[in-house]
Formats: C-alpha cells, sequence, structure tokens
C-alpha cells in the first residue's frame, strides 16, 4: 500500500428543481431517488394528476443535474477517468444542459424560433 491517502468523495449528490411559479420544490439524487418536496396548498387546485406530472418532471431535472455534479465531483476529486464516468452514465454539464432544454422544450413548446442545425 502507498503512503497516499484516498480522497474523500461524498456517495450522494443532490439537486433541486423548482417549477416557474416557483410551488413546487423538489429535490433528488442522482440516482433518482426524491429526498424532499415542496409544494404550496394552491398546486391542489389543478389536480393529483398535475401534481403528480410536475413533481416527476422536476424529480428527472434533478436527477440529471445531480448526476452531472456527480461526474465533476468524480472527475476533479477522485480524478476518475471520463471513460469511466462515460460507463457509469454521469452526463457531462454540456449533456446535462442539453437534456434540460428538451426537458423543458417538451413541457413548454419551442421556445424560440431558430432551430438547432
Amino acid at each position: 500500500m502507498s503512503g497516499t491517502p484516498i480522497p474523500e468523495v461524498p456517495n450522494v449528490e443532490s439537486a433541486v428543481s423548482t417549477n416557474r411559479s416557483g410551488t413546487i420544490s423538489v429535490r433528488a439524487t442522482s440516482m433518482g431517488l426524491p429526498i424532499a418536496l415542496k409544494f404550496e396548498r394552491s398546486e391542489y387546485q389543478f389536480g393529483a394528476q398535475a401534481l403528480a406530472d410536475e413533481i416527476l418532471r422536476l424529480t428527472r431535472r434533478s436527477t440529471i443535474a445531480a448526476a452531472a455534479k456527480l461526474r465533476e465531483v468524480y472527475s476533479e476529486q477522485a480524478q476518475i477517468p471520463d471513460e469511466l464516468l462515460d460507463k457509469m452514465n454521469l452526463p457531462t454539464r454540456r449533456q446535462a444542459v442539453d437534456e434540460l432544454d428538451r426537458i423543458d422544450d417538451a413541457d413548454t413548446g419551442q421556445t424560440s424560433w431558430m432551430r438547432p442545425l
């Protein structure tokens, strides 16, 4: 064994996503487990299915953001090579942004007249 200490790497990364109006908020881990949920009473007016759908959408957003943060931690602190991080299905920051934009576009429709090349 060498005398090099093993770097401390957190084993759970999480992120928070909030809807546009700020009335629903979900914290989820990089594995997709929602660990905190907050919503205002006014959300009940839209029905249980609408509330559940929004919670799931925000959970997916939080999961993607947390997985991208975890990739950065593993890459920088633990110095895990990109090839292994790719095999772990941890998205790069760019991939995460693209996926979050895709989720938002699916929810609201296209927000720009410009189309991707």
